[in-house]
């Protein structure tokens, strides 16, 4: 990856190449349950290096505006949410959803001159989303399979992660690295044990690698030793731009995430557990909720940073290390890629890397994220704006050696989500 790259594809401000190629899709911004009913206390939400304030207004609905009051710059934090609008502490402007400036008390014909910035919100999925892109090119809502199922077959977190989303969305594209950092882990952690894909997993620690450019994204085939006459097929999906799907081990809830910039040095990790056909168990929410699988535990205050991190070096124990309980020394799957990624810095330098066969999605991804932007710039309309084509799933399958995984994903992992879900 060249400089000019490598800095298209991390800076993501509004005046950004890659800041307008986002703003093209609805981003999820927050959880439903942060603005849990009308006229509650807003919230701060930093995205795309945006400052701005998120609430639910007196008639229900979610709203995403500046921060910033239209009239002296006061944080609409500090505001009073009442009567659909947020009311500035200082003077009394109020702005409604829109952006609007409904009440000026002092100069009231002036109200309807007045606005701030405001951006459409949907909630789906459990999350509220905005869109931040031009008002006349809005896709349609997003409709990645965990969006349209219920609550009760889905739980849904977010971590902050305190470096570049593009070296931590990598990461979900990375299938090689389990077979190393998760591999002590897969057989205790309740997400992923008792499944035949660990065997596999651990046994053969070098996956072949197929990629295939779909109208989603990428299509990752990483091919493992199977039985004597199969291979151990892990498709991973990188839905474009910032989503990624994890195949299933085993009879556990499926996967996923969404890597949100915050701005250029942070993003939100979002991860999603959920099984599409049935409720999550009780015992599997409990799990979810306690931080286990691709979750975490947190730092008190609402902050979403995890307890284990940057700060406390992710409270890596070298004795679980030496006595093999976990290949790095730092517990959970969630935190355990973060420490690596967070180790790069908060943009990696990619001048100083070496990237082999195993990393041909990384590349491609990149490519993919990086000509897009540079076409936007030129007028030519971004990849997967239609939501339709984000019904695919992963997926983990034992083939016979003569199988054609292209083929078998063709006619199983895309679109017809009726069908069963494949795991080992």
């Amino acid at each position: 990856m060249n400089k000019e790259m490598a800095e298209v594809l991390v800076r993501v401000g509004p005046d950004t190449p890659m800041g307008k190629l986002m703003r093209r899709y609805w981003v999820p911004i927050l959880s439903t349950w942060e603005i849990p009913e009308p006229d509650c206390p807003p919230v701060r939400v930093k995205i795309l290096g945006e400052k701005l304030l998120a609430f639910r207004d007196s008639l229900g609905r979610p709203g995403l505006i500046d921060e910033f009051c239209a009239h002296r710059g006061v944080s609409l934090f500090f505001g009073r949410n009442e009567e659909s609008g947020i009311r500035c502490s200082y003077h009394g402007w109020k702005f409604d959803v829109n952006g609007q400036c409904v009440e000026l008390p002092s100069v009231p014909a002036l109200a309807p001159k007045m606005s701030i910035k405001a951006y459409p919100c949907i909630e789906r999925g459990g999350l509220v989303w905005a869109y931040m892109g031009p008002p006349d090119k809005q896709p349609e809502p997003p409709e990645v399979e965990w969006c349209g199922i219920p609550d009760s077959h889905r739980f849904a977190s977010k971590r902050l992660q305190e470096c570049s989303w593009l070296q931590a969305m990598e990461g979900g594209i990375d299938t090689t690295h389990a077979s190393w950092v998760h591999r002590f882990e897969l057989d205790k952690d309740p997400m992923h044990r008792e499944a035949m894909a660990n065997k596999y997993i651990k046994a053969d620690r070098n996956a072949v690698f197929d990629v295939e450019e779909m109208p989603h994204g990428l299509s990752i085939y990483g091919r493992r030793n199977g039985e004597a006459d199969s291979y151990y097929w892990r498709v991973t999906q990188f839905l474009f731009p910032w989503y990624t799907l994890i195949p299933p081990f085993g009879p556990h809830p499926l996967g996923g995430h969404v890597w949100v910039p915050i701005d250029d040095e942070h993003c939100w990790a979002w991860s999603i557990n959920f099984f599409p056909d049935k409720p999550l168990s009780a015992e599997d929410r409990r799990d979810l909720e306690e931080g286990k699988g691709i979750h975490v535990k947190y730092e008190p205050g609402g902050t979403f940073r995890p307890v284990a991190n940057k700060d406390n070096d992710y409270l890596i124990d070298r004795a679980s290390q030496k006595e093999r309980r976990s290949f790095s020394g730092v517990e959970g799957f969630a935190v355990q890629d973060a420490s690596l990624q967070e180790s790069m810095g908060p943009i990696q330098d990619h001048s100083k890397e070496h990237l082999v066969a195993t990393d041909k999605p990384i590349a491609m991804a990149r490519r993919m994220l990086f000509n897009a932007a540079l076409n936007l710039s030129q007028g030519i309309e971004p990849p997967a704006l239609d939501a339709s084509v984000q019904r695919v799933r992963a997926a983990a399958v034992l083939l016979g050696r003569e199988a054609s995984v292209v083929e078998w994903a063709n006619e199983t992992l895309y679109d017809e989500l009726a069908q069963p879900v494949f795991s080992l």
